[in-house]
């Protein structure tokens, strides 16, 4: 008979990528995770894994088992979540991801709010882009993450409830010395002559600006891709272009540089996910329900809907 507790191991070193580095992450020798493993082969009749110098591979008997374990811990985590039901906030712990703009703008509110009303749920965040942010839902290193998309390319992910939380305007960031620095408010349109600092690396922004741009009838000139806002801010103050951001991306905004209303740009939705076969615990869910409360707030708009988009 196979040992569940084995089969478990055998998806931690998956994800590890290695003997040792599971070894370290679950505070065991590496000696004692290959016996282990050893024991689950001979169990098995069959080799797991293939061990070369980068680490180990599933055979194909490997992988098969493999899925198995994973849809064992989902169980197993399923009936954790049931029995913090019954704790109900008094302990816990709720890990979050989260992407640059949204940490430092709408999060650290949330965070402020979360932790007075609950301190004894510990609280842990990650931070990364959007595909990272996927990976980490689906092997558990958060339960919950914020998101965001455009609606050229909306999140249509059949495993994930999605929510949205608000629709973070875009705006454009000028030097105060700009010629169009005393405007209430601007059309792209009226930008076609000037130069762009954009975002590098495919960024999300850059994207949007190519298709606002192209809405507008012109192609954007880009004088500089900037690592980050700041960066971008900072391009801006010496007059080597004007950039477009979203709201939430302007929290730290400098003393030389004027932000306006942008029209015929793309807003970009922020979201909170989690996969769907995960059923919340009472501290993610009081988590979720103090992210609409917060961006509700911030925003004036009402209670937004949840998004299920389930498998056919």
């Amino acid at each position: 008979m196979l040992d569940p507790r084995r089969l478990l191991l055998l998806v931690d070193v998956v994800r590890a990528g290695s003997l040792t580095a599971a070894a370290n992450r679950l505070s065991y020798t590496t000696s004692a995770i290959s016996q282990q493993i050893a024991k689950l082969e001979a169990e098995a009749g069959q080799p797991l894994l293939e061990r070369h110098a980068r680490g180990v591979r599933l055979t194909e008997a490997g992988a098969a088992l493999a899925r198995r374990a994973e849809r064992i811990e989902t169980q197993l985590q399923a009936a954790r979540s049931e029995l913090d039901e019954i704790a109900g906030l008094r302990s816990g712990t709720v890990r979050l991801g989260t992407f640059p703009t949204v940490g430092s703008s709408l999060l650290p509110q949330v965070v402020k709010l979360y932790k007075a009303r609950h301190p004894a749920v510990k609280l842990t965040v990650r931070s990364s882009r959007f595909a990272a942010l996927r990976a980490m839902l689906d092997n558990g290193e958060v339960e919950l993450s914020l998101l965001w998309d455009y609606e050229w390319a909306p999140v249509t992910d059949r495993e994930l409830v999605v929510r949205e939380l608000l629709v973070d305007p875009p705006t454009l960031v000028v030097s105060v010395n700009h010629r169009l620095a005393h405007r209430e408010y601007l059309d792209m349109a009226e930008l076609a002559d000037e130069q762009w600092i954009t975002r590098e690396d495919h960024h999300p922004v850059g994207a949007a600006l190519e298709k606002a741009c192209q809405n507008a009838g012109f192609t954007p000139t880009v004088a500089f891709a900037a690592n980050d806002y700041q960066e971008a801010q900072a391009m801006v103050a010496v007059d080597l272009g004007v950039s477009m951001a979203p709201r939430l991306a302007l929290s730290n905004l400098r003393e030389d540089v004027k932000v306006i209303p942008l029209r015929g740009a793309p807003s970009r939705r922020i979201l909170l996910a989690h996969l769907s076969e995960h059923r919340l615990t009472p501290a993610e869910a009081t988590l979720v329900d103090t992210f609409e409360e917060v961006a509700y707030k911030h925003d004036g708009k009402t209670t937004p809907a949840v998004r299920r988009i389930r498998p056919n």
